[in-house]
């Protein structure tokens, strides 16, 4: 699977924890930054893993900042993105089989990293479940 993954500066830590695990689990990575822990605007790096992802250069994103919530909001902006904040793995996996979630939205500054890791295998290993879920889903974009 090839994986687009980007933080700000508060999930630095964690961006690269969570590429050490991709990596060695076979996946291809894309990291878009940033490359250390100085103080960073999360659109900056949110806006290219949206669309790597929305262009189907990746088939997934992974996005880490502080609470999570400013790179969710600026991943839903783009069309066909469905991005999720998760801190538990039954979320990750929900959002996935439910939402078919295409980016993963992680607060850093709330979980542990070995809970990270856990939330991003349960992300990665489940898959959409269609069926009643797709109407839904297809309700989502503008139109």
């Amino acid at each position: 699977m090839i994986i687009s993954i980007g933080s700000d500066h508060a999930g630095y830590e964690y961006k690269e924890f969570i590429v050490r695990v991709l990596k060695k689990e076979d996946h291809t990575v894309i990291d878009r930054g940033p490359s250390s822990s100085a103080s960073v605007d999360y659109p900056d790096f949110a806006h290219p893993v949206s669309s790597d992802v929305e262009s189907k250069k990746a088939d997934c994103g992974i996005l880490i900042c502080g609470s999570g919530n400013g790179v969710c909001i600026t991943a839903n902006k783009h069309a066909g993105i469905r991005a999720a904040l998760c801190w538990t793995t039954e979320l990750a996996g929900l959002a996935r089989k439910h939402n078919d979630a295409n980016i993963l939205c992680i607060p850093a500054r709330f979980i542990s990293k070995r809970l990270t890791g856990n939330i991003v295998r349960a992300f990665l290993n489940n898959n959409f479940e269609g069926g009643r879920h797709l109407t839904r889903v297809n309700k989502i974009a503008c139109q």
